[in-house]
């Protein structure tokens, strides 16, 4: 019971124990000075910002628009503290990209800066007039005519003016100005009739270039058991007037009927639209007799090898030639349709029909001598060209 009151006088002493033990505000320590704590915490001025150096005047820029109040800072977290004594390092100060350009008037956008700026390019000028030359797109505004084209001078420093000028003419031929040559058989076949079984045929060669070319032509027919009856050749000068124009003019000269003829042959060979060959010819005899022939096909590709022609072939006469079975105006015609198959595109065996009459006196001449005066038949022959 004695220890009772001793216990109830010793509890505050040990509660305040703790307490004391756990003040870390260094209030009691010797030499240490803390400031009183301020009432309340201070928000923060919003700083002004700098303004740029002071640039040219070039135009008034217009007044800046309001801006809203900016928000209240946050508390600053050194607030109270005393931090007079430590020095901050300065950050560099960086140049200021505007300075020394010219705003434009428009507050929403900035003038990019000038790659240029600061460089002399007074001089440019007169080194790129240098340097472009007088030539190309360098000509100045005028009528005057295009300057002539430089020739390639390189190897004219190693060869003589002789050979080089030998070179540059074999160059454009083989350029455009080559000659070749051509030897083509549109007909050589065989024609079945009833008991006059025959053969005829029509071909060209040609050589010369795009221009100008020289063109033997020759076409002729005949019966078996009884020989040719008629055969004719030509020398022709072509010369080309369009992209798909020849005009021709030679001599012709017929071997057969009996008596031969010798001819002025004055013509035009064509391409016309939709791709027809055409051509017209007019004949001048060595006796006077004039003549003239219309011819014309035209291949029609069914596929890439097979290829259907129609063909067709008149001739006229402006007087009768009684010796040579020839009767005025209409004198025959051939009218005929041959399929043909590329093999090659240089060999191609075709089957048709053709029909060819004489007319007016012609069929006259023919009955008097005993001949047929013509009809249908069927052909078979072979196109090539080489």
């Amino acid at each position: 019971m004695k220890a009772l009151p001793f216990a109830i006088a010793a509890a505050p002493i040990a509660l305040a124990t703790p307490a004391v033990a756990q003040d870390h505000s260094m209030h009691n320590m010797p030499g240490m000075t803390m400031p009183a704590k301020p009432a309340a915490k201070p928000q923060a001025k919003p700083v002004a910002k700098p303004r740029p150096p002071a640039r040219a005047k070039a135009k008034p820029a217009p007044a800046a628009p309001k801006r809203a109040s900016p928000a209240p800072a946050a508390a600053d977290p050194h607030a109270g503290h005393d931090m007079s004594g430590m020095a901050m390092p300065t950050a560099p100060a960086q140049a200021d990209p505007h300075a020394g350009h010219a705003m434009s008037d428009s507050p929403a956008t900035t003038a990019p800066p000038d790659p240029h700026a600061g460089h002399d390019m007074s001089g440019m000028t007169g080194e790129m007039s240098q340097n472009m030359g007088t030539g190309g797109t360098a000509l100045p505004p005028g009528n005057a005519p295009a300057p002539v084209a430089p020739e390639p001078s390189y190897a004219d420093r190693v060869y003589s003016p002789e050979r080089m000028a030998a070179a540059r003419a074999y160059l454009r031929n083989e350029h455009g100005g080559y000659n070749f040559w051509q030897v083509n058989f549109n007909l050589a076949e065989v024609q079945v009739r009833d008991g006059d079984d025959s053969f005829r045929w029509d071909g060209e060669g040609w050589y010369g270039g795009d221009i100008n070319r020289l063109v033997i032509r020759t076409e002729g027919e005949g019966e078996f058991g009884r020989g040719v009856e008629d055969a004719e050749v030509q020398a022709l000068y072509s010369r080309s007037v369009g992209p798909y124009t020849f005009f021709q003019a030679g001599v012709r000269y017929d071997f057969k009927p009996n008596p031969s003829r010798t001819y002025l042959s004055v013509g035009v060979e064509s391409l016309v639209p939709y791709w027809f060959d055409v051509e017209a010819t007019a004949f001048l005899s060595d006796k006077g007799d004039v003549l003239g022939r219309l011819e014309g096909f035209y291949d029609q590709r069914i596929t890439q090898r097979l290829i259907l022609q129609p063909r067709a072939e008149l001739n006229f006469a402006a007087q009768d030639v009684p010796e040579n079975g020839i009767g005025s105006g209409l004198s025959d015609i051939e009218l005929g349709l041959r399929l043909r198959y590329e093999i090659k595109r240089e060999f191609a065996p075709y089957i048709g029909v053709s029909y060819d009459r004489r007319l007016g006196n012609s069929a006259r001449f023919a009955r008097a001598e005993g001949e047929s005066v013509g009809g249908p038949s069927f052909v078979v022959g072979v196109r090539t060209w080489f």
